[in-house]
């Protein structure tokens, strides 16, 4: 017969104590680490996905590209150092919403055992449902990562826009948004239902709060035609008929799709927006999704009697479909340069070719792309990268387990 652990009981209580539903983060971390019988953890949230925050201690940040800290939350699996602070050892936890990369749990312990791993998982785990659920209406989180002022445009759009990641045990999709502070037009969405990835990128025309209204209206237009059931070309009607209505002078840009995660059929629509690209096998698939445009979403698409047209395609396990914004690809390199589409795919295979995550992926491209512009862009620039890897076949895919 098994013993409990002694720190269940404390935990317990800790979680049926209805107070503990008001806590802060800071009150959360220490109260839930005490419970768990750990001697210390500090939490660092992500900023732009170049610094990890401490947010419930005096302590520096810490860079996402070279620490081991940064290490654990791009690889999203535990690593361990000796501690900083004098005698013991620090584990870095890496702390997920789903498929979403919040930041990191640092645990302080004097030796690590498999038990305190398996309750510093399980610390991770409850800080990381706390965050999720504070963030959205606590100003602390935003006050402690921000590095600038952000623009209205931008403060506007980024209230609307989903988690950067989203997945299951069938897709992955992930998406990135440059410049952080100062974007006007673009937008990127993406959600999931049982049998469906729904993803859109869009790009309204200027970098002023109306291309931000625009953008607005277009994203909610589309989240409600899909969250009443139409298809997809009814679902772009809706878009056309809400931008004609309410900005009858302004039009979007984009790209929406659909994935079928049981057959991996993907179908889009292409408004005025440039053509999608296939990743098979770490190569480029040419041409594999270019077809005519049709027009921006708004009022030019009502002047024309053509209906919208559907395109399609079927995926392989591991195929990624990257979409973007045309300021990808006019951005600059080093040596002054448009970045242009052989370019910008060169830069998409080297980052996808060592096996890395598809967020990491992402993150490592936009900010090669960043750091060739001295950090500003000619342009909003947007990447959303989705990744199909069904379970084999008769076969159930399980959450990878943690790796020790």
């Amino acid at each position: 017969m098994s013993t409990p652990d002694p720190d269940d009981a404390a935990l317990r209580r800790l979680l049926a104590d209805p107070a503990h539903l008001t806590l802060d983060l800071r009150d959360a971390t220490a109260r839930s680490t005490k419970a768990l019988g750990l001697r210390h953890a500090v939490v660092y949230l992500v900023d732009i996905q170049r610094r990890l925050v401490p947010q419930t201690a005096v302590a520096p940040a810490l860079p996402v590209d070279g620490s081991l800290a940064g290490w654990a939350y791009r690889t999203q699996s535990l690593r361990v150092e000796e501690s900083r602070t004098g005698g013991g050892i620090t584990a870095w936890f890496p702390l997920l919403d789903g498929a979403e990369r919040l930041g990191v749990l640092a645990v302080d312990e004097c030796a690590l055992t498999a038990s305190s791993l398996t309750r510093g998982r399980a610390l991770a785990s409850l800080l990381a449902m706390v965050i999720t659920s504070k963030r959205a209406y606590e100003d602390s989180f935003v006050l402690r990562t921000r590095t600038e002022r952000m623009q209205l445009p931008a403060e506007m759009l980024r209230a609307l826009l989903p988690p950067r990641t989203i997945g299951d045990g069938n897709v992955v999709s992930t998406a990135v948004l440059e410049p952080a502070y100062e974007i006007g037009g673009d937008a990127f969405d993406h959600s999931l239902t049982d049998t469906t990835l729904h993803v859109a990128v869009l790009d309204a025309m200027g970098h002023d709060l109306a291309s931000g209204l625009t953008t607005t209206v277009s994203l909610a237009a589309c989240r409600n035609a899909r969250r009443i059931g139409l298809r997809l070309p009814e679902l772009v009607r809706s878009v056309d008929e809400a931008l004609s209505s309410w900005l009858p002078d302004k039009f979007c840009t984009g790209v929406i799709a659909q994935l079928d995660l049981v057959t991996g059929l993907l179908h889009w629509v292409n408004c005025g927006h440039p053509a999608p690209i296939l990743i098979r096998d770490k190569r480029l698939i040419i041409d594999a999704m270019e077809h005519d445009a049709d027009p921006p979403m708004g009022m030019p698409s009502l002047l024309t009697s053509q209906p919208r047209r559907t395109h399609e395609i079927a995926l392989e396990p591991g195929d990624r479909v990257l979409m973007y914004t045309d300021g990808v690809v006019e951005a600059r390199t080093r040596e002054a340069k448009l970045l242009g589409l052989e370019r910008f795919a060169d830069y998409v295979i080297r980052a996808t070719a060592g096996g890395e995550l598809a967020p990491e992926s992402l993150r490592r491209l936009i900010h090669s792309i960043l750091d060739a512009q001295e950090g500003r862009l000619r342009d909003d620039a947007t990447l959303l990268m989705f990744e199909w890897r069904p379970p084999p076949k008769g076969g159930r895919r399980f959450p990878r387990p943690l790796p020790d």
